[in-house]
């Protein structure tokens, strides 16, 4: 059934809201917008990181570098498990949740939105939700990144041998060229798991899903939104994922439902309100139908 509705946030009070860290750049050296540094119990981690529990989201890049594994990390209700050599590529606005029990040992870099010039962001493809986030890089890979990644971390660290605005300078490029074999990492990682050639009307929808799946639940709306006919949406994200779009689509509101059921206390109700269910009995028996569970019940094991 499609449903329409309003944007989450319109209908939450603050308190409520799925909590967001945000980057904190009194925590950076000379400010700058970016952080580097071990992850450990033993120190702070950079950006303000911690083995926190509690579900949450940030609204910065958070790149983990691990020397040892293996480490359980849940990244948008999905479960990873890295080991030594593995990097994991959380992205803003990802809920994301960190392993209790496991050591984390490693190099944590954290990036704030805006901190690298546009060409790099789409030469890096830093905002490819469809990436996976979880890395394998190989042992020529590993050498590479590890080199840069010390480069970085140097570059980071040296606020004596130029003044500041040169400084900031450097440290972007030297992100930057980090940054690129990180994403080469990435793209090779999509390649392996078959992933299509970039489809304009394919990247077009998603993004209007993204904005609107609180409102527009219709393939046939998202079609006519875009100039395109149903069928020719069809055929593209049949392409790009394997999936119909109403699959497509329902598989974010559910994602979103999660994140509330999970790290909100808000009535189920207001829930299904708040990703465009006006009857909560018709979000319950959505949610139902496509996790196999009821709101409470999924809520429940989340405690």
């Amino acid at each position: 059934m499609e449903q329409g509705g309003a944007h989450p946030s319109a209908h939450l009070e603050p308190a409520e809201r799925i909590r967001t860290y945000p980057f904190d750049r009194s925590g950076s050296v000379s400010g700058v917008g970016m952080q580097i540094g071990p992850m450990g119990a033993d120190s702070a981690w950079p950006g303000g990181l911690g083995l926190s529990r509690r579900l949450h989201r940030i609204d910065f890049h958070v790149l983990l570098f691990f020397r040892e594994g293996p480490v359980h990390h849940m990244v948008d209700f999905m479960d990873y498990e890295a080991g030594a050599g593995d990097v994991l590529w959380i992205r803003p606005g990802q809920v994301h949740g960190f392993s209790t029990t496991d050591p984390y040992v490693g190099t944590a870099l954290t990036m704030q939105p805006g901190f690298l010039p546009r060409a790099t962001v789409e030469a890096t493809g830093l905002y490819r939700y469809d990436r996976p986030p979880l890395l394998h890089p190989d042992a020529a890979q590993l050498t590479a990144l590890q080199a840069s990644l010390e480069q970085l971390e140097r570059e980071y660290c040296d606020t004596e041998t130029l003044p500041q605005s040169l400084h900031t300078a450097v440290l972007r490029h030297s992100l930057t060229a980090f940054m690129l074999r990180v994403a080469h990492v990435s793209a090779q990682a999509a390649a392996d798991a078959c992933e299509p050639p970039p489809d304009t009307t394919f990247t077009r929808f998603r993004t209007a899903v993204e904005q609107g799946f609180t409102t527009n639940h219709s393939v046939s709306a998202y079609a006519e939104q875009l100039g395109y006919s149903r069928r020719t949406l069809v055929r593209s994200v049949r392409a790009a994922t394997g999936q119909t779009p109403k699959a497509f689509i329902d598989r974010r509101v559910i994602l979103e439902a999660k994140r509330l059921l999970a790290h909100t206390e808000l009535p189920v109700g207001r829930i299904g309100v708040a990703i465009g269910f006006t009857d909560s009995a018709n979000f319950s028996k959505f949610f139902q139908l496509h996790t196999g569970m009821t709101p409470m019940a999924f809520r429940a094991e989340q405690i």
